[in-house]
């Protein structure tokens, strides 16, 4: 594999609850070592955003707590990022309410497919986000890495109609939950649900949701240790291939 800037970096002693590093590039393969390290991105809005990270962080940099990485003019407008614990959820095991799972039985007219509409994913999940994470350039890293076979998405259809939808980068037998969208209630839910069953399906362990919260622990997230985490990510992928069938959501029921 070839050498990165966050092979230097000591993930396993960093802070839990702030970012490793500032700096760097936003590309696929640079993206795609960081999550191999248990690394995720949050690119500043603009510069006033980075210029908070700077007046928030920058002591923390002067003593060699947090490091900056080489290769942006600015390092500030780029964190990354690896909590501990790291909240996962088995992918067989993402919950549904009960009130929802009888909904869904009479939901003829939705259906799930995977990675079909990997871009309008992206769209759905960045429109009135604020602060603005999702920027033009991680787009650009993400769609790069769906080339390369490494980021994928669940999307639900109403009948012809997107609305709702997540997306991740896999690692090893891991899965990110980058983010999600609805444009109807609980449509990310579903969401979540069916990429578990599909990545569950070729073998996969571990779904990632990155940042602790109610949200994902009502999905079934649990906290992980860090070093546990790091090792899951280490163990070997699975070996099927995805499955982007259009399938009824009631079968996740």
């Amino acid at each position: 594999m070839t050498a990165t800037v966050f092979d230097a970096l000591d993930v396993q002693q960093a802070d839990g609850a702030g970012p490793v590093a500032f700096g760097g590039v936003l590309g696929p393969e640079e993206l795609l070592a960081a999550y191999r390290r248990g690394l995720f991105p949050l690119p500043a809005a603009d510069e006033y955003a980075g210029a908070y990270n700077e007046a928030l962080y920058g002591e923390s940099v002067d003593a060699g707590e947090v490091a900056l990485l080489p290769g942006a003019a600015d390092p500030y407008v780029l964190a990354w990022w690896s909590p501990d614990p790291r909240p996962v959820l088995r992918p067989d095991a993402v919950r549904l309410p009960r009130r929802l799972a009888r909904r869904l039985r009479g939901a003829v007219e939705w259906w799930t497919t995977a990675d079909r509409a990997f871009d309008e994913v992206l769209t759905g999940c960045a429109e009135g986000r604020q602060p603005v994470w999702l920027t033009a350039e991680l787009r650009q890293a993400l769609v790069g890495l769906k080339a390369r076979g490494a980021a994928h998405s669940v999307e639900v259809w109403e009948g012809g109609e997107l609305i709702g939808g997540v997306f991740g980068v896999a690692v090893g037998p891991v899965l990110s939950l980058d983010s999600m969208f609805h444009r109807r209630p609980d449509a990310a839910r579903v969401a979540v649900a069916d990429l578990g069953a599909r990545f569950a399906a070729i073998g996969g362990r571990l779904l990632d949701a990155q940042w602790d919260g109610p949200y994902v622990r009502s999905l079934g997230a649990v906290p992980m240790e860090r070093s546990r985490y790091l090792a899951e990510l280490a163990a070997a992928p699975p070996t099927g291939g995805w499955d982007g069938a259009r399938l009824p959501v009631a079968r996740l029921c």
